[in-house]
């Protein structure tokens, strides 16, 4: 006999998810993965605008051109599962204290939500539109450092609503004291979203343990629109009367990823240390590609698309451009680093 706690206590798991999770209601939900591991997004790409020309005989509003988009596919690669078991022997000579669906729900809040948290939050931070290098943070220097991440959005006409601000406990004890900063003073709010302590900048903050961002990063700005976080399966379940076993096995397991969507890349910033960035690459008029990073893995594209998020990105430090116009663009890439902003260049 089992008793599947993803059908009978599903409106308890979700809450789980939801009061634990740091990231629950701030990433974008508009596409959905039901019955597939991989999807395609395509975006359109609009055109300039063209002088109308009142007196041409035919295209007063300019030649037409058809509309291109570009395509990002995006696929869930983490599928992670735990099973553990609940002698009832054992559980008897503790006086019952490991009911099984309190002890599921225990494993959910310390290490199921956690580690898709601090997963995301690193592809987050490693996928940004911008990884700006900066000095650390001061006191002094905490509140700049945060505006200039938002003239980042700012410039890019990234929308004001929904954006997040994810700092370190760390990061936030220098914040706090500063005079710009405005604590969140609506319980509602907090009851509904973990770890939002204020407003800066028209942002929302939240803070995360130090450990939840890779070690380096300063803080992370995302827009809502701008990240994905599916998880795809979310099975909880207790199982009785199991071959073997006088006691329950409690079984979990979750198919997910993160992503930051290639047409909305410039609502994510990141502030690394400066030294942890890998240096931009150079292409030279001959197509050759390189960066100053010892070690430092060069990706590349001659379609347009951004290396950083595009299915027809390469590798090498040689384009293989063969046609002159072609639009060469470049990032470097390496462990335990950053990865660079993109080079772009017409040979």
């Amino acid at each position: 006999m089992s008793i599947n706690l993803a059908s009978k206590y599903a409106k308890s798991i979700s809450a789980r998810f939801q009061k634990e999770s740091y990231l629950a209601g701030n990433t974008c939900e508009d596409f959905d993965f039901a019955g597939v591991r991989s999807i395609s997004i395509y975006t359109p790409l609009t055109v300039d605008l063209n002088d109308y020309d009142r007196t041409a005989t035919a295209n007063r509003f300019g030649t037409p051109v058809e509309m291109q988009d570009t395509i990002q596919e995006i696929e869930l690669s983490q599928d992670k599962g735990f099973s553990i078991t609940i002698d009832r022997g054992n559980n008897e000579d503790q006086m019952n204290v490991k009911g099984a669906a309190k002890m599921l729900k225990l494993q959910l809040k310390e290490k199921v939500v956690p580690f898709m948290d601090q997963y995301a939050l690193k592809r987050f931070t490693h996928l940004a539109g911008t990884v700006a290098g900066i000095d650390a943070p001061t006191k002094s220097t905490i509140v700049s450092a945060i505006l200039d991440g938002a003239a980042v959005l700012d410039n890019a006409m990234v929308p004001d609503a929904d954006r997040i601000l994810y700092i370190p406990t760390t990061y936030y004890n220098m914040l706090r004291q500063s005079s710009e900063f405005l604590a969140a003073d609506i319980m509602a709010q907090k009851a509904l979203e973990k770890g939002l302590v204020g407003m800066v900048a028209d942002m929302r903050v939240i803070k995360v343990p130090d450990k939840y961002l890779p070690a380096g990063v300063y803080f992370l700005i995302t827009h809502k629109s701008s990240v994905l976080a599916p998880n795809k399966i979310k099975t909880a379940r207790v199982l009785t009367n199991v071959m073997g076993i006088d006691g329950n096995v409690l079984e979990g397991r979750n198919y997910f990823d993160a992503f930051v969507l290639a047409s909305k890349c410039d609502g994510v910033y990141a502030a690394v240390a400066g030294d942890k960035v890998c240096a931009a690459p150079v292409i030279t008029s001959a197509g050759a590609i390189s960066s100053t990073t010892p070690g430092a893995v060069l990706y590349y594209t001659t379609d347009g698309t951004d290396p950083r998020y595009s299915k027809t990105v390469k590798t090498g430090s040689t384009s293989d451009v063969t046609q002159s116009g072609t639009v060469v663009k470049a990032y470097a890439k390496k462990d335990d680093m950053f990865p660079s902003g993109v080079t772009s260049m017409t040979l």
